[in-house]
């Protein structure tokens, strides 16, 4: 069975893979560029879902059952903000810095620092299939610090403090952060939902 991610990044790529491997056997997870889609995807919904949905259905315009995924950080205390605007929160689209900095900048005033990554993944099927969509969400519960703790990671992750883990995402390894990320929760759901599908 083929899937395109809606994806040009070889980690996201592979972690799709691994996860959907360990339900579905003899899956090939495609990117974009294997099926000859260029060019940037608008994602111009106001929801995670929305832009998940978005991407998947250009993947799926391959013929091939398409995969989107859209995800942010949602701050309690900025009712849901940075949320689809993370990765662009300061601006420029991946400024991971200046996306810190006006965070920080904006809870400065605030005792409620909890929050949340979000990751919602949607599939799409060609008509071949008669299916719906199916549309699923993953989460991981912290708490915003007041700095930086920690090289590795990306995004806010060197502010994103997780409880259970005693540590902020940027202090983890890769293994305990997939353990218990937004995206690697998203990924096992999709899986759970794929693997009660007759695909081929």
């Amino acid at each position: 069975m083929k899937i395109v991610l809606a994806s040009r990044n070889k980690k996201k790529i592979g972690e799709l893979r691994a996860i959907l491997s360990e339900y579905i056997d003899g899956i090939e997870i495609l990117s974009l560029d294997d099926v000859g889609i260029h060019g940037e995807i608008e994602e111009d919904g106001d929801t995670f879902e929305a832009n998940a949905l978005i991407k998947a259905r250009v993947a799926a315009s391959s013929g091939y059952i398409g995969v989107g995924d859209d995800s942010g950080l949602c701050v309690d205390a900025l009712g849901g903000a940075p949320g689809v605007y993370s990765a662009r929160y300061a601006g420029d689209h991946g400024d991971d810095e200046a996306n810190n900095d006006l965070l920080l900048k904006n809870l400065e005033d605030k005792n409620d620092r909890s929050g949340r990554f979000v990751c919602c993944i949607a599939c799409v099927f060609p008509e071949s299939y008669r299916y719906e969509p199916i549309v699923v969400r993953g989460t991981v519960e912290g708490e915003i610090l007041c700095e930086r703790h920690g090289e590795g990671g990306f995004g806010y992750d060197p502010l994103f403090y997780v409880g259970c883990l005693g540590k902020t995402l940027a202090e983890v390894t890769p293994e305990e952060k997939n353990g218990i990320s937004h995206r690697g929760n998203a990924i096992k759901a999709l899986a759970e939902k794929l693997s009660k599908l007759n695909l081929k």
